[in-house]
């Protein structure tokens, strides 16, 4: 596996703080990741073709984290998301998770519940290249 190639994090939360902390966990449990204070910063960021999950902090300055999810699948862009916030209620959840979200964690949150859900993003990430290769192959001898 090369690095472009390897899984990739993505996180986007306005504390600077949380996404230090969030940057130190992924590291320790041998996954790469890339930091956003904010969405666009994000949109603008040039990311490597491998599978990438994204963590998302609800309260975003600008676009919100659940708007953004919408803005996101408009423009074509299929990436896991986990949510985190400080302020959830069952609403936003349920509206996260209708969208696709593979988790809606509140802060605090344990590490071992962003780990798993991060892996099970991944997962679900490398599961979705890996049909759309296989359909591109079969649209190949087609």
């Amino acid at each position: 596996m090369t690095a472009a190639d390897a899984p990739r994090v993505f996180v986007i939360d306005d504390d600077a703080a949380m996404r230090a902390a969030i940057q130190g966990l992924l590291k320790s449990a041998g996954l790469r990741s890339e930091t956003f204070g904010a969405a666009e910063d994000f949109l603008r960021s040039k990311r490597p073709d491998g599978p990438s999950c994204l963590v998302l902090d609800v309260s975003l300055p600008g676009i919100s984290g659940l708007d953004f999810q919408h803005q996101l699948a408009d423009a074509g862009i299929q990436i896991p998301i986990i949510f985190i916030t400080g302020h959830g209620d069952i609403p936003m959840t349920v509206r996260a998770m209708k969208s696709g979200a593979v988790e809606f964690l509140t802060k605090p949150f344990h590490d071992q519940d962003l780990l798993d859900a991060i892996r099970q993003a991944l997962d679900r990430d490398r599961m979705t290249r890996q049909r759309q290769s296989n359909l591109a192959e079969l649209g190949k001898t087609l």
